[in-house]
């Protein structure tokens, strides 16, 4: 063959190829059917306070929230309680059976800390609270769904609030107690665990804010000392699990970080910095202490909040200091991460800032502002827009910042109004599941992704103004009746099929009325 024939093979050759990869993008984008691996899993969640009621029955103590739902006023959105919210403490039953029709391989839920100790110790063992968790551990496996239990949600007891809660040392203790109690109790059928869930939101929204359960808003300062005993609690968990329970029960156990995307408003090193701030004091507080190979807290976060405290007058850093021995006691800690995400947000930093934020708080340590993209698509709740591509790029940056851990999407989920024709949440779970598989196909170690929620629930101050779940509840009903929506058909197939189809539509729904725009968004 001549060179002259080579040459015009080759560029056909590449020119075909060219075309290939066009074509097969174009095929990608417009319907391609998309494999997930051999033994990736799919679940659903739901937290205790959310959907359990029940809250004064069979000897439960009172929660934070319960104190909290009843203050007068209310600090809730719609004056509403989780007093019975979605009645699963009556209704498990169904819960199971929903679970089933989904076709989950695990089911996410979390225990009441007071359901099982009323007081908060393990001076009292509530046993209708034992017999509880029982019947769904149970049930759940009868019927082949693996049991994922959270063992802190945020409903801690008003007893231990009373004492500083998760800003008293001794809460280190006192989480150890209450975990042991519930490996000697569960851990023969439970084989996947969570310690704590999202202690962002526990710490910086609970005490360095009013935005959840105590509203301790202790700014700039509460949510640091919690920080660092959620973390030495955590670890003390984990190693009782490692060290005595492990070899006995055969289990794994991890934490759930809540885990935002921030993304540099601009290309200037300013707002690349303050993307990369915003991310170290959003979930690399929580994440870098425990999966980076040095441990300790993100430098970021250690030299802002020291520079800061020192420019107020502060005798030292309001960031309080992980020991060497605390830095190699949490690091390592989890057998997974858990990552509870669900959006994105755009940062920058510039001379506007100057006096945007209270001083102290977290806020102004980070120094950035947050905002939203107004062309992304708006959920029910105002915080939450759909933003695929940043959910790929936080897979990507936690595989490459802690060496490609081992990942469960513990949590993601759009919310919208009333109505059972969810096209919007159908659009989201489909794209954000094309995401997590474009992050594996790169190398990311994802086992696993759950859908939040199984059902709506109650939503913290929100109330019930906004809907999670596959199923919807009729909270008008005595009998909370679970519905399910058009995304829990979609769902059920893509577990079915262990695919992704984006042209998939159910054979058959039942008569139900599609949402509107307004509930939509």
């Amino acid at each position: 063959m001549s060179f002259k024939n080579l040459t015009e093979k080759y560029h056909m050759s590449v020119f075909f190829s060219l075309l290939l990869i066009s074509w097969s993008q174009h095929v990608s984008a417009k319907g391609e059917i998309r494999k997930f691996p051999a033994g990736f899993q799919f679940g659903a969640a739901t937290a205790a306070y959310q959907v359990e009621g029940a809250w004064d029955e069979d000897g439960k103590g009172v929660s934070i929230w319960d104190v909290a739902t009843h203050m007068d006023p209310s600090p809730i959105e719609d004056q509403s309680t989780g007093d019975i919210a979605a009645d699963s403490y009556h209704h498990y039953n169904r819960d199971v059976e929903m679970a089933k029709e989904l076709g989950l391989d695990f089911y996410r839920f979390s225990i009441s800390w007071t359901r099982i100790l009323p007081n908060g110790f393990p001076s009292k063992i509530n046993q209708h609270g034992i017999n509880y968790y029982n019947n769904i551990i149970n049930k759940l496996l009868e019927n082949g769904i693996e049991p994922l239990v959270t063992m802190y949600h945020w409903d801690l007891p008003e007893n231990l609030q009373q004492l500083g809660g998760w800003t008293n040392p001794l809460i280190v203790t006192w989480f150890h107690d209450y975990a042991k109690v519930l490996f000697s109790k569960f851990g023969d059928r439970v084989k996947r665990w969570i310690t704590i869930n999202e202690p962002k939101q526990i710490c910086y929204e609970g005490y360095g804010s009013d935005g959840k359960a105590p509203f301790l808003n202790a700014t700039g300062v509460g949510e640091y000392i919690c920080s660092k005993n959620v973390l030495l609690a955590h670890a003390k968990v984990y190693h009782l699990y490692d060290d005595t329970y492990r070899k006995l029960q055969n289990g794994t156990i991890g934490i759930s970080i809540s885990c935002t995307w921030y993304e540099p408003n601009t290309d200037t090193l300013d707002d690349d910095q303050a993307a990369f701030d915003a991310r170290q004091f959003d979930w690399g507080q929580y994440a870098h202490p425990i999966f980076s190979k040095d441990g300790d807290y993100p430098q970021e976060l250690k030299h802002n909040v020291a520079y800061k405290s020192a420019e107020q007058g502060f005798a030292r850093s309001r960031l309080p200091e992980l020991s060497t021995k605390e830095v190699a006691y949490i690091r390592g800690s989890s057998d997974f991460f858990g990552v509870n995400s669900y959006t994105t947000k755009m940062a920058y930093r510039d001379a506007s800032l100057d006096g945007m934020y209270a001083s102290p708080s977290y806020m102004d340590d980070m120094g950035v502002a947050l905002v939203k993209d107004q062309s992304w698509t708006q959920a029910q709740s105002s915080w939450l827009q759909m933003v695929p591509w940043g959910f790929y790029k936080l897979l990507i940056d936690i595989k490459n910042q802690y060496d490609n851990p081992t990942v469960v999407i513990t949590e993601n989920g759009w919310s919208t109004g009333r109505g059972l024709l969810d096209d919007t949440r159908i659009q989201y779970h489909r794209s954000y599941l094309n995401m997590l598989l474009d992050a594996i196909d790169e190398g990311c170690d994802i086992q696993g992704y759950t859908a939040w929620s199984l059902m709506d629930n109650f939503e913290w101050k929100h109330g019930y103004k906004e809907k999670f779940g596959l199923y919807e509840v009729d909270f008008q009903s005595n009998d909370r009746t679970r519905t399910p929506r058009k995304s829990a058909f979609i769902y059920k197939e893509i577990i079915k099929a262990r695919s992704l189809d984006p042209n998939y539509e159910p054979d058959k729904l039942p008569e139900i009325a599609p949402l509107t725009t307004s509930q939509e968004t």
